[in-house]
């Protein structure tokens, strides 16, 4: 975070600068699965961006309190996220007929 700015940076394994996207949010935590970044903001927004051209997948979901911490299951079937005030949300992921 950079003047009340904050951004996601993308660089190679050998360091290489590979591009960036301003965030609206402060991350508050991510995970790295697959091909995708799922994170969490202090401002209650989960997103899910491709790794490769860090673009949004879907729309982010609200929350309404600030996330804590972010973890995806083994079988990335769904994302678990710790809100502020100690609840545990699980999301479901997929289409809706799989979840």
């Amino acid at each position: 975070s950079i003047q009340d700015k904050n951004a996601l940076h993308l660089y190679s394994v050998n360091g290489k600068y590979l591009g960036s996207e301003t965030l609206k949010e402060e991350v508050s935590d991510l995970c790295v699965t697959g091909e995708h970044i799922v994170m969490g903001s202090l401002q209650g927004f989960l997103s899910i961006r491709d790794l490769y051209s860090l673009s949004l997948s879907i729309s982010p979901l609200a929350m309404r309190l600030p996330i804590h911490c972010i973890s995806v299951t083994k079988e990335y079937s769904h994302i678990l996220v710790g809100l502020e005030d100690g609840k545990l949300i699980i999301v479901g992921v997929g289409k809706p007929a799989e979840v």
